[in-house]
């Protein structure tokens, strides 16, 4: 018999990446930044995107990496074709349930992102508002 190992998950745990504890770099931090200031919103890192929800509610995402550049923001249908038409492209799986893709590569970027973003978020927290009054 050999030695006995620990369970995994036992044992020193890793180190906080950098990024996280900064909360996150570039464009991505000017979001947090600004996102985090919005009532109820909730930022989370989640499968390598930093995911901001409003209750239990995600209405958009965006990379930890800093070369990864795609903001990925749940719209509704109206919004949803308004923002493809203003260069916004559809998720490449979940564009069904109101997705959209936008590149935010610089600051610049962020603030176009943001209107839409904003959309989102007021979605997002009418659904909430209405399943916490029992309106489902």
């Amino acid at each position: 018999m050999g030695a006995r190992r620990p369970f995994r998950g036992l044992g020193s745990a890793r180190k906080t990446r950098r990024v996280l504890e900064r909360g996150g770099t570039g464009p991505a931090a000017e979001l947090n930044q600004t996102l985090g200031n919005w009532p109820r919103v909730r930022i989370t890192p989640m499968f390598g995107r930093w995911g901001y929800f409003v209750g239990a509610r995600l209405f958009a995402c965006f990379p930890l990496r800093s070369k990864d550049t795609d903001l990925w923001i749940r719209l509704g249908p109206e919004d949803q074709r308004r923002a493809l038409a203003g260069g916004c492209s559809p998720h490449r799986r979940m564009s069904a349930s109101g997705w959209v893709e936008c590149r935010v590569e610089a600051p610049r970027d962020v603030g176009r992102a943001v209107r839409w973003l904003r959309r989102a978020y007021e979605s997002a927290k009418q659904a909430v508002e209405r399943e916490e009054r029992g309106g489902g």
